[in-house]
């Protein structure tokens, strides 16, 4: 293992209600981080966490002012997930199943992963209110193949839900991977679980993988008074049959979550980016990349095959279900992608994705 380093996103903004502290992105409102302490650096200020040269979450007002103004798109209640994936027990080559938002099953040298396991009715704190889930799981989570580890990019309710973690833990007792602060939240809601923290720049070992803690342009709140108390991260998957990189949300920040990732890692075989919860751009330009820049970071960042994911599921922002799909193609037209290399797959469907 590596060495370790000291209201409701229910739609991607809560945590404009309050911070854990002071720092270069945000004001001062409390003193202490509840959930990590370390050394200062580049993008933790001693209390909070930032982006480098970014921009902070939108505040109270600009949350008011979305919220007030109309505009959002009416989603079915139920989508009907035709077929629901029984995926094998291992893989040897590479192999995605989209399970729904920004929770994928990666199956590679013989590992099985879940990255951002959310299996719950609702995106949210509470059971009776927030985001409703309008497709089932495409996995069932008794058809699951052994659960080896999970890679939880951050602590927004749409990507690190208790109740899931809780019912993982209990059936497979994987270990998580994911970036400081969030081990906090974890060990204090599930005894015994077992986690591996890790700044940006970090590696941990999972068997013959090795992955890879990156920066990307986003920002973390379970409620009123933690944001940015807890890191958030991009993760790139390293094994004998190639690298994977997976974003479970970033803003496109020109580009930068993208651009130094072929000096660093070379040729990466797949990539798992948001396309999804991007109206109105006003508000969510600096948090949510659309899918335009979505395929804009795919080139940059020299992969050759894509997966988006972050659509479809839970209704956070204004745009409609199926607009991330139209948005997709005209973007692979746009910049001259081919749609067999940058798919977004629906909740059941998976890809064995082609050799570099």
């Amino acid at each position: 293992m590596m060495k370790r380093r000291q209201i409701i996103k229910g739609t991607a903004a809560l945590g404009a209600l309050g911070a854990c502290g002071g720092g270069a992105a945000v004001a001062v409102t409390n003193s202490k981080n509840r959930y990590y302490s370390g050394p200062v650096s580049d993008h933790f200020d001693g209390v909070q966490f930032f982006n480098p040269d970014g921009a902070a979450p939108a505040g109270f007002g600009d949350l008011l002012k979305w919220q007030l103004g109309g505009g959002k798109a009416e989603w079915p209640d139920l989508v009907p997930v035709p077929q629901k994936a029984k995926p094998a027990s291992s893989v040897q080559d590479v192999t995605i199943t989209m399970v729904g938002h920004a929770t994928m099953l990666i199956q590679t040298a013989g590992m099985n992963i879940l990255t951002d396991p959310v299996w719950s009715d609702r995106a949210s704190p509470l059971a009776f209110a927030g985001p409703k889930r309008v497709t089932e799981p495409g996995i069932a989570l008794v058809d699951l193949p052994r659960i080896d580890a999970v890679l939880l990019s951050h602590n927004h309710y749409d990507h690190l839900d208790i109740a899931t973690m809780k019912a993982l833990h209990a059936a497979h007792q994987p270990m998580v991977v994911t970036p400081l602060g969030n081990d906090t939240i974890l060990q204090n809601a599930i005894p015994g679980i077992r986690t591996t923290a890790g700044d940006w720049g970090d590696t941990a070992t999972l068997g013959l993988l090795s992955v890879h803690f990156e920066p990307c342009h986003h920002w973390s709140a379970r409620g009123i008074g933690d944001r940015s108390c807890a890191l958030w991260t991009a993760f790139v998957i390293a094994g004998p049959n190639g690298k994977i990189l997976h974003i479970g949300d970033t803003g496109f920040d020109q580009g930068r979550p993208y651009r130094d990732l072929p000096a660093k890692h070379g040729a990466i075989r797949a990539a798992i980016l948001p396309i999804g919860a991007y109206e109105p751009r006003w508000f969510m330009r600096d948090q949510h990349q659309n899918p335009d820049e979505a395929v804009q970071g795919f080139k940059l960042s020299g992969t050759a095959h894509a997966i988006g994911h972050h659509w479809g599921t839970f209704q956070l922002t204004d745009e409609a279900r199926d607009a991330p799909l139209i948005a997709l193609d005209a973007a692979l037209q746009k910049h001259k992608v081919s749609s067999d290399r940058f798919r977004a797959l629906a909740p059941g469907q998976s890809w064995a994705i082609p050799p570099l």
